[in-house]
């Protein structure tokens, strides 16, 4: 998944990272709400983990503008204010959830796992289509129930598809979950492409390219 985390702190924001990152997840950190509208302008991410007490302004000025604007992605409040009113407050503006600083790592990883099962109508946190499944958690894929070893950009790749199968994922969404904001050049995108249809040769699956769009993963036997 790709998660975008607001926060000021930077031990906090390293710890959010160092948590998160292992389980297969891209993180995206900026420490002002000026950084953050500048990447929500142009980028679409899977959760965010917002800070309400920034340098430049109220994370809670920043939450209505998403949801004012129709962005319903998941939103986890990090906070150190405790009181009732501000927890009432960023839930009726529109968050998902409320963690309290300090919080337990543990209990953080549990709710970005259930915010996300959640987001994508799942049961459980695997994501998959026809032979093909990948656990966001294990950051793992199988093919038959038969694990599927894959580089750390391809395993991004499939699992950046696998949240849009059926559709077409765009071309930016994908570049900018396997190499961030990086600089990238113009073939690169195609190259893991090319990599991740040869290992799904004969697995019943394709990848069809859209021009001028993106890629979609498609189901052959569906």
């Amino acid at each position: 998944m790709r998660l975008l985390v607001i926060e000021d702190d930077p031990l906090i924001a390293r710890s959010l990272e160092h948590a998160l990152a292992p389980l297969g997840n891209t993180i995206d950190v900026f420490a002002t709400c000026a950084e953050a509208r500048a990447a929500l302008s142009h980028d679409r991410f899977d959760l965010i983990l917002l800070d309400l007490g920034l340098p430049d302004g109220d994370g809670l000025e920043l939450l209505g503008e998403l949801r004012g604007r129709g962005d319903t992605t998941p939103v986890l409040i990090l906070t150190a204010r405790d009181a009732v009113d501000d927890r009432v407050s960023g839930l009726d503006l529109g968050a998902d959830d409320y963690l309290a600083k300090p919080f337990s790592l543990a209990e953080l990883e549990a709710r970005v796992r259930a915010l996300l099962r959640r987001s994508q109508q799942r049961s459980d946190n695997r994501l998959r289509l026809g032979r093909l499944a990948f656990d966001p958690e294990t950051g793992s894929a199988s093919l038959d129930e038969a694990p599927l070893e894959l580089p750390r950009r391809e395993l991004l790749l499939l699992e950046g598809l696998l949240l849009h199968a059926g559709s077409i994922t765009p071309r930016e969404t994908l570049e900018r979950r396997l190499f961030g904001f990086d600089e990238v050049g113009t073939n690169a995108l195609e190259v893991y492409v090319s990599r991740l249809r040869k290992r799904l040769k004969d697995s019943g699956l394709r990848i069809r390219t859209f021009r001028g769009l993106g890629y979609r993963l498609e189901d052959d036997a569906g």
